[in-house]
């Protein structure tokens, strides 16, 4: 942020704040030709960004297996733990809930975060005679075999790559890559998914970055202008691809909640305006950035007029935000009259 006051140029940081040292008070020779009032309030360092209101960011679900589609789910159902995501050969790809993508064959002897993934949905399902943790024993084998009978799957014990398909929780289908009777290969796209929560996609230039911390508070305007409370629950940096010779963009990208989840009801996709605030100072001083001038012996100040004469005297300066800026020093109150820059 860059500002000319009395003549010089004031330089602002990245994040908008600039501490220097209070300069003495000096009696100015003219007054000035334009005035403002020092003001107290609180002073919020906010930006502005357009936002889209979804279901979050978008996965694909691809076959592992060859055979023909039997059965797809219709676009916007929701799928839940031990259901089938689709069939091929008449045969079920299960959604399970986990943090960690499916990469290979489940059988006995393994070990790791996917067989832990594995047994907890197992759990959850209702299937027991395990212990619940990252070793596939035999016993697990045992209730692979059950849930393999209960699913018309043949009964080996064994969990083949794409058989079951791991999300972090229920999935919303967003659309289909494809039809029953059509033919898959492995890696073939099917389908595509996203979370059930409705959520914002916000993407931030990269110098923002300060503005979007997960966990912090935002406001969210939504198409009939009604204001909500929302969260930041992720923040990413992504590449944009450039358009034509221009070269690829570095964003950051941010997911946030909705307080009020109720407030969109009816909006599947809306483009909605949310306001983040990285900086707050409540009851400061302030006056408008143009009120500042550089003194001599270095630092800031404020030219203070009173009983038709004026008198320079050194600031701090803190929070810059709005087009005004947080002061403070000696002798400097709220409701004083101060010169501005031509």
């Amino acid at each position: 942020m860059v500002a000319v006051a009395g003549g010089a140029l004031i330089a602002v940081n990245g994040a908008g704040v600039l501490e220097v040292g209070a300069g003495p008070t000096k009696a100015a020779a003219v007054l000035p030709t334009a005035t403002t009032t020092v003001t107290r309030q609180t002073l919020n360092d906010t930006r502005d960004a357009d936002g889209e209101l979804g279901y979050g960011p978008v996965t694909t679900a691809v076959s592992r297996q060859p055979g023909t589609v039997t059965w797809l789910p219709e676009s916007g159902a929701t799928i839940s733990r031990g259901r089938s995501l689709f069939r091929a050969d008449n045969k079920p790809v299960v959604l399970m809930y986990g943090d960690r993508p499916a990469y290979r064959d489940l059988r006995n002897g393994m070990e790791g975060k996917d067989v832990e993934n594995l047994e907890r949905n197992l759990d959850k399902l209702g299937y027991d005679g395990f212990t619940v943790d990252d070793e596939f024993t035999w016993d697990t084998a045992q209730a692979v075999m059950e849930w393999q009978e209960d699913r018309g799957l043949e009964e080996t014990g064994v969990v083949e790559l794409g058989r079951v398909v791991f999300a972090p929780g229920k999935v919303r289908v967003e659309s289909l890559d494809t039809e029953e009777g059509a033919p898959v290969t492995p890696g073939m796209k099917v389908l595509t998914y996203t979370g059930t929560a409705k959520v914002i996609t916000v993407q931030l230039d990269a110098e923002d970055q300060r503005m979007a911390k997960k966990g912090a508070k935002v406001e969210v305007t939504l198409p009939d202008g009604k204001s909500v409370k929302g969260k930041v629950t992720e923040v990413a940096t992504v590449i944009v691809p450039g358009e034509g010779q221009e070269e690829p963009q570095t964003r950051v990208e941010a997911l946030v909640s909705i307080g009020a989840a109720k407030s969109a009801k009816g909006l599947d996709k809306a483009a909605v305006d949310v306001t983040f605030t990285a900086s707050q100072r409540k009851n400061v001083l302030t006056v408008p950035i143009a009120a500042l001038v550089a003194l001599q012996e270095g630092g800031y100040g404020l030219e203070v007029v009173e009983g038709g004469r004026s008198r320079y005297i050194g600031v701090e300066t803190g929070l810059y935000a709005g087009g005004r800026v947080e002061v403070s020093g000696d002798g400097l109150s709220e409701g004083m009259t101060v010169g501005m820059a031509k």
